[in-house]
């Protein structure tokens, strides 16, 4: 069975909550639980108010790109392997494939694992 270590709830608060550091590791269940919630709450500015989403984009744009880095840290990869993001479909799917991966055991050079 699978065990998640993050809801969705504390997931968000704790992306918000280390709004910018990019520093530190971020486990599977952060990551995916924030990026979730981030296109639950896109699509849904998008189609009650769209200047809305351009304000929440903005506003979230520095969080996703922290929680981004901290969970390519958590497999003891570098923050700025997220430039794969401009190549072309290709970047995507490496990235989408690092951000599931199982978590480095134990400590990496980027600090200990996160306590969930």
């Amino acid at each position: 069975m699978l065990s998640l270590s993050m809801d969705m709830i504390e997931s968000v608060k704790t992306c918000f909550k280390k709004y910018a550091t990019f520093s530190g590791r971020a486990s599977r269940s952060e990551f995916w639980f924030f990026y979730l919630a981030y296109w639950i709450v896109t699509l849904i500015t998008a189609v009650v108010f769209f200047p809305l989403m351009a304000i929440w984009s903005l506003a979230t744009l520095i969080p996703f790109y922290a929680v981004s880095a901290r969970r390519l840290h958590d497999i003891n990869k570098s923050g700025w392997f997220q430039l794969f993001y401009l190549i072309p479909l290709v970047g995507v799917i490496i990235l989408i494939v690092w951000f599931a991966t199982k978590s480095d055991p134990g400590k990496n050079r980027y600090g200990p694992k996160p306590a969930k």
